[in-house]
């Protein structure tokens, strides 16, 4: 079961797709959904300093970044978005397997919310450009056990940045494609949020690399 497909209201017309609730209102409008990716939240080389090995992903929910530790105190750094108001969560966990263009499977609950809604929704969607798992999907493991959260692709690249899913992180498909190919199974993944179940963690984002950014490396 997913959690990460969200059923959106757009403001002064019929429900579309997933609706979710954002920070700064419950309602998406259309006027949100034509908003540009800031550019904070696009794709950076950073220099971060922290204690956790290279191959390390971090995920700090209140700045939305996710990075992906490298050697020598950097990172690359992805702007996501995460969970709405109470569907926040904090934890270590692992990449318990991947998927390419993945399928959804809209948890019972939803799919009923909806049928009364008049919105149907299928038992399961498969993978393509329309699906709201997006491009690559990321499953998060505890032990042998599955969350049922994702770090997952979307195909909807104006909520990048905001608190919008059902606790899944969510990235721009070029992203999380590119984080996709450079991580494995295996891979740590330090979710810092609401709880603090994540326990003590050190990172300290020092900004963008610009001699990296200007000359590879």
């Amino acid at each position: 079961m997913a959690l990460c497909g969200l059923m959106l209201t757009v403001a002064g017309g019929a429900e579309a797709a997933p609706r979710p609730d954002s920070t700064a209102s419950s309602v998406v409008t259309p006027e949100m959904m034509k908003r540009p990716v800031p550019e904070k939240f696009k794709r950076k080389l950073v220099r971060l300093v922290t204690n956790e090995q290279p191959g390390t992903v971090i995920i700090d929910t209140n700045n939305k970044f996710l990075y992906l530790v490298e050697n020598d105190n950097r990172a690359i750094r992805y702007g996501v978005g995460v969970g709405r108001e109470g569907f926040g969560w904090s934890g270590v966990v692992r990449i318990g397997r991947k998927d390419e263009w993945p399928s959804w499977r809209p948890p019972e609950e939803m799919r009923v919310r909806e049928a009364r809604r008049g919105h149907i929704l299928p038992e399961v969607q498969k993978g393509g450009p329309d699906n709201p798992l997006g491009a690559r999907a990321m499953y998060l493991y505890k032990g042998n056990q599955d969350t049922i959260f994702r770090i997952h692709g979307t195909n909807q690249p104006w909520s990048i940045g905001l608190n919008l899913s059902s606790g899944c992180i969510r990235m721009n498909n070029k992203d999380v494609e590119d984080l996709y190919a450079r991580v494995d199974v295996g891979t740590k993944v330090i979710v810092v949020g609401p709880g603090n179940k994540q326990g003590e963690v050190s990172y300290d984002d020092r900004g963008v690399d610009f001699l990296r950014t200007i000359f590879g490396g």
